[in-house]
């Protein structure tokens, strides 16, 4: 089930940064604030937008770290990703139109699964994945794409045997939403658009790619 904002559906510029959208977010989710559910982020934009979420829900956060499989030729396009328990998905059918060989996919997936377990351990320090049996996960990004990677770290998580997962972002297009409600339980978009182009930034008056060292310092904030 995808429930959105009617009101900001196929608009952009609706969020003034992160953290307003985290604040829209938190109000759709007013019914888990002080439950046993579990607030994982998908660093490192979800972070911003998962520490409001956190911190009005009265939730727990926690990072879920994933990262794309990129071609060696351009590090912003994937075919695939790697999530924070070593589970691999690739893209299958962007492999055979760009026609990769095994040893080329290897070397790009060893170089993800680095950076992965890089990550993890940097923020398993501040805001480690906590027990998630039985528990309701809200997963947190700052926008929906494509939707590889949060498919990929539902699946991780999925894993892990939670109650159920319910995927949180600002703004999200519609096709990748349609495709995502088939593998979680709930999702949570208020800026649903459409159309043959999308792009994450376009939801927000003020965007930049959000740094490591800042998603840090946040959690910092949070939980110290």
């Amino acid at each position: 089930m995808i429930i959105d904002s009617p009101k900001l559906r196929e608009e952009t510029a609706v969020f003034k940064d992160r953290k307003q959208a985290g604040a829209v977010l938190a109000g759709m989710l007013k019914d888990f604030i002080g439950t046993k559910a579990v607030t994982l982020a998908i660093p490192a934009g979800g972070v911003p937008v998962a520490a409001v979420i956190s911190e009005k829900l009265k939730l727990p956060l926690a990072v879920a770290v994933v990262s794309k499989i990129t071609f060696p030729w351009d590090t912003e396009a994937g075919f695939g990703a790697v999530a924070f328990d070593g589970t691999v998905q690739l893209n299958d059918r962007l492999v055979r139109m760009v026609e990769m060989n095994k040893i080329e996919q290897q070397l790009q997936i060893d170089l993800a699964r680095k950076k992965v377990e890089r990550r993890t351990e940097q923020f398993a320090e501040l805001a480690p994945i906590p027990d998630l049996r039985n528990k309701t996960v809200i997963l947190v990004d700052d926008g929906v794409a494509s939707g590889f990677t949060i498919k990929v770290s539902a699946a991780a998580i999925r894993r892990k045997k939670p109650e159920r997962i319910i995927i949180a972002a600002p703004t999200g297009h519609r096709q990748a939403l349609e495709k995502l409600d088939k593998e979680v339980e709930t999702i949570y978009c208020p800026n649903v658009r459409s159309g043959p182009t999308f792009a994450v930034a376009s939801a927000y008056e003020n965007w930049y790619d959000v740094s490591e060292k800042e998603a840090i310092a946040i959690l910092k904030q949070l939980t110290g």
